[in-house]
C-alpha cells in the first residue's frame, strides 16, 4: 500500500463572476457528447469568456500528504483555502488538475456542514456516520462520547434547526472528530465557539493527530499551526507560495503581512497643522526580527519638523487595541526644541504585549498642554502568538501578556490528615 494519502496535481478553480455556477447533470453530459460533432461541423463555438470576468480562486496547486501527517494552510482571506478543501471534499469539482485521495474523509468545513436542519442530533450522528461509511455498531460505540463532548445531551432528540449556532457547531465537530475515518479536513470553523469549545477542540485535535490520522487544518491560529502541523503550506492570491516546515513557514507569511505598516513618511503638506511644524516619519523599528511576535522588543521612532525654536516640546504616545481600547499613554519629557529635526524614540518590551491588531496615536504636546499636532493612525501593526512550551494553543486572555517572574518549589511536609498524597517528582 501507497504511504501517500493525497496527491493534488496541478488543482485550478475559475468562477464566473456574476453568475451561479450550474451543476451538470447525467443528461447533459450525453447531450453534449451527442452534439459536440454537429457544433464542430456547423462552427458553433462556446461563447468566449473576457478575462476581466472570471476569477481563479485556484490555479495550478499541487503537492503531495503522506498518511498520518498533519498539514496546515494559511493564507489571508480569498487565498484559496477554503475552495481547495471544498475540492478535496468532492463539493465542488476543479476546472482543471486532479486529486487522487485514499482512505474515508471527514469534513466540517461550515457550521453543520452535512446536517438535515429537520432531523434530531442524534438521527444526524447516525446519518452522518453512514454517510461515512460507518456500520451502525460502530457509531453506538461512539454515541455517548459524541454527546458528552458536544455537551448537547439535554437536546440531542430535538431537531438540529432549533439549535444555536455554539450547539450546531460542538456537535458538528464532536461527530467528524470521533468517527473513525482515515482523513479530517477542518477549516476556521472553530472560531464559531466560544473559548472553553475552542480549548476542547484543539485539545482532541493534538490526540487525533497523535493517532496517527491524516488531517488537513486551516486557521489562523498560527501557535495552533506550530503546535500541530508536520508541514504548513502558505496559499496567496490562489497559488502556492512556500510548502515546508512550519516554523520557516510561519515566520516568513508573518513577516510578508506585517512589513507594509512599519514605517511613515509624510510631505510637509500632508501633515501641516499649523506654523510650528509637521510629523515627518513614523516608524515601528524591530531589531534582529522578521516579524512581530508576543516576544519581540518594539521600538517606535518618529521625526517632527519643528519651525520655533525654544519651544518646550514633547511626545505622547497612545496605544490602541483593535476594539478601540487604550492600552496605555506613555509621555516623553518635556525640553525646549530648536528648530529642526526633533526625534522621538519609545520602547515597549518584549513580554508585554498580546497578541492582536494595534494602532499608535501620536501627539505633539507644548508646554505640557497644548497639542501641535495629532495623528490618530500614524502606525498600524500586528502582534503574533510566539512559540509555547504549554500544551495549550487557543487565545490568551486579557489585553496585556506581562512575563511575571515566578518560582515553584515543594514543600516538605505532612499532608493534612483525611488527604491521600501521590509521590512525584519535579
Amino acid at each position: 500500500m501507497s504511504d501517500i494519502a493525497i496527491r493534488a496535481e496541478g488543482l485550478s478553480k475559475r468562477y464566473n463572476l456574476g453568475t451561479r455556477e450550474r451543476y451538470r447533470t447525467l443528461r447533459d453530459s450525453l447531450t453534449d457528447t451527442f452534439t459536440a460533432p454537429f457544433r464542430r461541423f456547423r462552427g458553433r463555438r462556446v461563447p468566449h469568456i473576457q478575462a476581466d470576468e472570471t476569477f481563479w480562486a485556484l490555479k495550478d496547486v499541487s503537492f503531495q500528504v503522506k498518511r498520518g501527517e498533519v498539514i496546515g494552510f494559511i493564507g489571508r482571506n480569498g487565498a484559496g483555502k477554503s475552495t481547495l478543501l471544498k475540492i478535496l471534499s468532492r463539493i465542488t469539482e476543479p476546472t482543471e488538475g486532479q486529486a487522487r485521495i485514499h482512505g474515508r474523509i471527514a469534513s466540517l468545513l461550515e457550521v453543520g456542514t452535512g446536517f438535515h436542519p429537520e432531523l434530531t442530533g442524534r438521527d444526524n450522528i447516525y446519518l452522518n456516520g453512514a454517510i461515512l461509511g460507518m456500520k451502525k455498531a460502530e457509531i453506538q460505540r461512539k454515541f455517548d462520547e459524541i454527546v458528552a463532548f458536544a455537551e448537547v445531551d439535554k437536546f440531542i432528540d430535538t431537531p438540529v434547526k432549533h439549535y444555536s449556532s455554539g450547539m450546531y457547531v460542538r456537535l458538528a465537530f464532536a461527530v467528524a472528530a470521533h468517527l473513525t475515518v482515515e482523513l479530517l479536513f477542518i477549516d476556521e470553523v472553530l472560531a464559531v465557539g466560544d473559548a472553553d469549545f475552542q480549548k476542547k477542540c484543539l485539545g482532541k485535535m493534538s490526540q487525533t493527530t497523535r493517532a496517527g490520522r491524516t488531517v488537513l487544518f486551516v486557521s489562523h491560529n498560527m501557535t495552533a499551526m506550530r503546535g500541530l502541523c508536520d508541514r504548513v503550506i502558505w496559499l496567496e492570491n490562489g497559488r502556492l507560495v512556500r510548502d515546508g516546515e512550519p516554523g520557516d513557514i510561519i515566520g516568513q507569511y508573518l513577516a510578508n503581512s506585517s512589513a507594509a505598516a512599519s514605517d511613515r513618511t509624510w510631505h510637509e503638506e500632508e501633515t501641516q497643522k499649523n506654523r510650528c511644524g509637521y510629523l515627518r516619519r513614523a516608524r515601528l523599528h524591530v531589531e534582529g526580527e522578521d516579524h512581530i511576535d508576543t516576544n519581540t522588543t518594539l521600538n517606535f521612532e518618529f521625526e517632527y519638523v519643528n519651525k520655533v525654536g525654544g519651544t518646550i516640546l514633547n511626545f505622547s504616545l497612545h496605544l490602541y487595541n483593535i476594539e478601540g481600547v487604550c492600552i496605555f499613554n506613555s509621555v516623553s519629557p518635556a525640553q525646549p526644541a530648536p528648530v529642526g529635526i526633533l526625534r522621538g524614540r519609545c520602547v515597549v518590551s518584549g513580554g508585554f504585549l498580546n497578541d492582536g491588531q494595534y494602532r499608535i496615536r501620536i501627539m505633539v504636546v507644548k508646554d505640557t498642554s497644548v497639542i501641535l499636532f495629532d495623528e490618530d493612525e500614524a502606525l498600524v501593526f500586528a502582534v503574533h502568538d510566539a512559540p509555547r512550551d504549554l500544551d495549550w494553543y487557543g487565545k490568551w486572555t486579557g489585553i496585556v501578556r506581562p512575563v511575571f517572574p515566578w518560582t515553584m518549589s515543594a514543600v516538605h511536609e505532612e499532608m493534612p490528615t483525611g488527604v491521600a498524597g501521590v509521590t512525584s517528582t519535579y
